[in-house]
């Protein structure tokens, strides 16, 4: 009985003769989804993987438009379709001043190293392993305001850049931030040009969570992770111009809003 109240809970609403969803359709969703196991579920023509116990995964990104069709295919390739029509959002402009002028228009030499260490980061948040830590759903890594949100398009000294893809958490250096949800860490570096301390944790299915401008990192690469767990410490480090938290979500290569999965 307590894990139907769960169920019920978690997939407030059930489609007809079909798989259940978790999230309303919008730019910069996850969407959980339910489905029998022995189904192949296509999100526009896409396979994606589905769990032993039916649970399957997909992001939309920040400007993705048009529609979302998602097919379950049984054993007999009789198909169920449905289509989505995906919410616009509306971002906010942010401004940020007084950085140095080489984190807003890195020199040469810098470029290569911040290459470098963007591919390190997409390596990590392409892994595609068969966890289902996401299930359970996500706490927020520290307690504190909500200082730069998702999608909003970043001046930076007066200069265009590109938008900001998580949410920053306006708190004291030092402070400890908490894993989300279970995971492994499928990155733990000290000092990236951006980002500072960063650190990423595999949740499953390609869905990973990005820590950056830490102060400290008290996790190692490839460790298990428990939610609550403490993974580092509140810091200014890489591109900032104070202590906070940069937490951003991913499904893969696809930029979640972490404000629509603390909900």
């Amino acid at each position: 009985m307590y894990f139907l109240i769960l169920f019920i809970l978690f997939f407030p609403f059930k489609l007809a003769n079909a798989f259940e969803l978790n999230n309303e359709i919008t730019q910069g969703a996850l969407i959980i989804g339910k489905e029998l196991p022995d189904k192949s579920i296509y999100v526009n023509k896409k396979q994606i993987k589905i769990s032993k116990d039916g649970i399957f995964v997909f992001g939309i990104n920040y400007n993705q438009t048009g529609s979302i069709v998602i097919d379950s295919i049984d054993r007999d390739n009789k198909i169920t379709s449905m289509t989505y029509k995906i919410k616009k959002r509306q971002y906010k402009i942010q401004k940020i001043e007084g950085l140095d002028e080489k984190m807003v228009t890195p020199d040469d030499e810098s470029l290569k190293i911040i290459k470098k260490e963007n591919e390190l980061i997409k390596d990590a948040q392409l892994v595609n392993s068969d966890f289902t830590f996401f299930y359970s759903g996500f706490s927020k890594p520290v307690d504190g305001p909500i200082s730069g949100v998702y999608g909003s398009q970043r001046i930076l000294n007066g200069k265009s850049r590109s938008p900001h893809f998580g949410i920053d958490f306006s708190v004291p250096r030092g402070t400890e931030i908490k894993s989300p949800a279970d995971g492994y860490v499928s990155l733990a570096e000290k000092n990236f040009y951006f980002t500072g301390g960063s650190i990423v944790l595999d949740h499953g299915h390609g869905v990973s969570t990005i820590y950056a401008h830490l102060d400290e990192i008290l996790v190692k690469k490839n460790e298990f992770i428990k939610k609550g767990q403490v993974i580092g410490k509140v810091g200014s480090t890489g591109r900032a111009t104070g202590p906070h938290l940069h937490f951003g979500v991913n499904w893969f290569d696809t930029k979640i809003d972490p404000q629509l999965i603390l909900k």
